[in-house]
C-alpha cells in the first residue's frame, strides 16, 4: 500500500511566516527606540554646549563687575564706551576712551574695555587659528543705572543654540 508523503503542513507554513513577521516588528520597535536614543543624544549635547555658554557669560559678567570695581573712580568710562547701541563685542569696531580721572584709571578703563572686548569675541581659547572661547555673537553692556547712587548694570547677550525668547535688555537690541 502506497503511503503518502507530504513535505510540509499548512500549519507549519504559517507558523515560518508568523516567525518572520515577529522579527520584522522586533526590528521596528528596537529602530524606532535607537531613533529616540540618537535623538536624546542630539538634545544632551545642544544642552551641554547652553550650558557651557551660560557660564561662560557668568565669567564674563564677573570680570566686568570685578574691573569696574577695581576702577570704581572712572566707573562712568565704563558705561560711556559700552553703550547699549554698540555694545563690545561682536559688531564692535570702535577704540574705547576715557577722560574722567587720572592718566592712571583711564588707560586701565580703556585697557579693561579692550580685554573686556577680546574676551567676549573668544581670544581666551584658540582652536586652529579660530577663537572659539566664548559665546556664539557674545555682545557686552555696561549700563548706567542711577546716577545719584552709581549704579550699573552688566549685560552679555548671545545667540544660543536653542530657540528662546528674545530678553527684555536692550544690550544690542536689533542685532
Amino acid at each position: 500500500m502506497p503511503r503518502e508523503r507530504r513535505c510540509c503542513s499548512g500549519k507549519a507554513r504559517y507558523a515560518a511566516g508568523f516567525a518572520m513577521l515577529e522579527v520584522l516588528v522586533t526590528l521596528v520597535v528596537l529602530l524606532i527606540g535607537l531613533l529616540g536614543l540618537v535623538g536624546l543624544m542630539v538634545r544632551a549635547d545642544t544642552a551641554q554646549m547652553e550650558s557651557y555658554q551660560r557660564v561662560q557669560a557668568v565669567i564674563l559678567l564677573n570680570d566686568m563687575v570685578n574691573r569696574i570695581d577695581s576702577n570704581r573712580t572712572v566707573a562712568d568710562c565704563y558705561a560711556n564706551v559700552a553703550k547699549v547701541a554698540t555694545p563690545l563685542g561682536t559688531g564692535y569696531a570702535g577704540t574705547p576712551s576715557c577722560a574722567l580721572g587720572s592718566t592712571a584709571q583711564n588707560i586701565q578703563a580703556v585697557e579693561d574695555l579692550k580685554e573686556w572686548n577680546t574676551a567676549l569675541l573668544g581670544s581666551a581659547e584658540v582652536v586652529s587659528g579660530s577663537s572659539v572661547g566664548a559665546m556664539i555673537g557674545a555682545r557686552g553692556c555696561v549700563e548706567l543705572i542711577d546716577a545719584t547712587n552709581k549704579v550699573y548694570m552688566v549685560s552679555v547677550i548671545w545667540q544660543g543654540l536653542a530657540p528662546t525668547a528674545a530678553p527684555a535688555d536692550a544690550c544690542g537690541q536689533g542685532q
